[in-house]
């Protein structure tokens, strides 16, 4: 009988310890969860803090582009608009006075005529660049030819291109955000490229229209990020983040500089 007691005392021994062990690995597995949790949460918010900061860059990018552009069109009316006004002004006085022999008053009046001439193709030339005519009147692929042709007349650079685009697939304002992309390009591949040759290739497949544009300029780091965070890079991400779009750059040393936009 003793021995019977002696066993069932094993046996609730062992059951004892097989709960305490249950709720040993139930705590355990609560705290894992917990912790795990707890982790998951963690990486969310500073991925959610990275994006707010990425957000932030590029609206900060869009205010500077913004304010650049302002300052170079205040530039160039005060440069182009404002001294040619007034010249035409001192000499319009001079008219008003009435003092002058029939040869000065039409040198006069020929110096008007003339610097209102120059006025007037300085005021296109300020609204050309704001929005350029061709690129309102028949759209993209004319717009970007024309400023390709224009940058080979130019021999600043050959631009090779191609473009299969659908008319008005993108909006005026979107079609304006795409066409400025391609003149920060250009334009950093000559200024600081010091490229030859660069190629645009516009393609339109399965509703996804394709941007590849690539120059055999100095290049640079692609994988340094710092190399990223210039202005004009930076200009253009922002201008692909308002298309809804995506983009990724290939570049190396001395190997050229390549991008590939996706809307």
């Amino acid at each position: 009988m003793e021995e019977f007691f002696v066993k069932e005392d094993q046996v609730i021994i062992i059951l004892l310890i097989g709960v305490l062990l249950l709720l040993l690995m139930g705590v355990a597995l609560l705290l894992f969860f917990f912790l795990s949790r707890k982790k998951i949460v963690a990486k969310e918010l500073e991925k959610k803090k990275i994006q707010i900061n990425h957000q932030r860059e590029i609206i900060q990018s869009i205010i500077i582009t913004q304010e650049e552009e302002r300052k170079r069109i205040a530039q160039d009316l005060h440069d182009d608009i404002s001294s040619k006004l007034n010249v035409i002004n001192l000499n319009a006085n001079l008219l008003k006075d009435g003092n002058l022999s029939p040869e000065e008053y039409l040198s006069v009046n020929e110096g008007i005529l003339d610097v209102t001439d120059k006025t007037l193709e300085s005021a296109r030339k300020i609204a050309h660049n704001l929005l350029p005519p061709i690129l309102a009147q028949f759209g993209l692929k004319d717009a970007i030819e024309e400023l390709a042709d224009t940058f080979n007349n130019s021999k600043k650079i050959n631009i090779e291109y191609n473009i299969i685009y659908p008319k008005n697939h993108l909006s005026a304002q979107n079609e304006l955000h795409l066409f400025r992309i391609t003149q920060e390009l250009i334009n950093n591949s000559i200024r600081h490229g010091k490229a030859n040759n660069c190629a645009i290739h516009i393609n339109y497949n399965y509703k996804k229209l394709q941007f590849n544009y690539k120059d055999d300029g100095l290049g640079f780091n692609a994988k340094n990020l710092e190399n990223k965070k210039g202005l004009g890079i930076k200009n253009i991400e922002s201008r692909v983040s308002i298309l809804n779009g995506i983009f990724e750059i290939e570049s190396k040393l001395n190997q050229g500089f390549k991008i590939i936009i996706t809307l």
